[in-house]
């Protein structure tokens, strides 16, 4: 269900509250919501994401993605999240995919190399390559 992007992420589909002890057992600090409330019947809504995770020791954010796509103030909001983490983070979305864009714009944006990040989403299972204008864009504008 988890994967790991590099030592201070991993990204993974939804979530459930009952997973949130075990997250923190992993060694996790922090929950990065980018999965939008009532996207899917049936997803547990992001306040019950929250509460079990903050009874689990873990802090939480919510930076939703839409159809609508990234906007900078996610991709900053995800480097903070990122930032302000004493420890490692795990983000979630549906399947994980947006959540492991908006790392790879969030760390583009911080300077690290495009093709690293590309590397390190491959290894993890996901093609960022599509992003590559994106991150450059960022990268640029940091």
């Amino acid at each position: 269900m988890l994967r790991p992007l590099d030592q201070t992420i991993a990204v993974a589909p939804q979530i459930h509250p009952e997973d949130l002890p075990a997250i923190a057992a992993a060694g996790y600090v922090a929950i990065v919501n980018n999965r939008p409330d009532g996207e899917e019947p049936g997803q547990p809504d992001g306040e019950t994401i929250r509460a079990a995770a903050e009874a689990a020791g873990l802090a939480y954010t919510a930076i939703p993605i839409t159809h609508a796509g990234f906007s900078r103030p996610q991709v900053d909001a995800m480097a903070a999240a990122l930032a302000a983490a004493d420890g490692p983070v795990l983000a979630y979305c549906r399947s994980g995919t947006r959540s492991c864009n908006l790392w790879a714009l969030a760390r583009a944006a911080a300077g690290d190399d495009a093709d690293a990040v590309t590397g390190k989403a491959a290894q993890a299972g996901y093609d960022v390559r599509g992003l590559r204008p994106a991150m450059d864009a960022v990268a640029h504008k940091g």
